[in-house]
């Protein structure tokens, strides 16, 4: 299964589910892999650099393994990035619905929106988990099939 995770600028809360989902999913065995992409890279909330310090610090407390995805840019969906996805989830209904809407309309309905804030709303104690568990659901679906 080709999950897609997408935020603001695929810098932090996106990049943050893609890692820890590919580790889980491979230390699980599951044949499934998860990419990350940006539906509004320019409007990135303070992205500075290739991925946020709070999802590195995170995602090393979790165990996961520094690799060369920690180092890649930040990444501006385009049109066709959609296509190969079987699944893909959105983490902020409220801010990425609109977004959708406007430059993606033709997938908007196959997104599933989850409601995990940026940093401008709530802080990483409170939306790493979040999304740790968005992850942990995924997984125990994807599992059960």
């Amino acid at each position: 299964m080709k999950i897609l995770f997408l935020c603001t600028g695929n810098f932090y809360r996106s990049r943050f589910a893609e890692l820890l989902f590919n580790h889980v999913a491979s230390c699980q065995g599951l044949e499934a892999r998860a990419c990350s992409l940006g539906l509004a890279v320019e409007r990135g909330f303070e992205n500075i650099g290739p991925l946020s310090a709070h999802a590195a610090a995170r995602l090393a407390v979790l165990g996961v393994k520094k690799s060369d995805e920690w180092d890649r840019m930040p990444r501006q969906a385009q049109f066709d990035d959609f296509i190969p996805f079987e699944k893909i989830i959105a983490l902020d209904e409220e801010e990425h619905r609109p977004i959708m809407h406007d430059r993606f309309p033709e997938f908007e309905s196959a997104v599933e929106y989850k409601n995990v804030h940026d940093l401008d709303q709530i802080g990483p104690e409170s939306a790493l988990p979040q999304i740790e568990k968005i992850v942990a659901d995924l997984v125990t679906e994807i599992s059960a099939k």
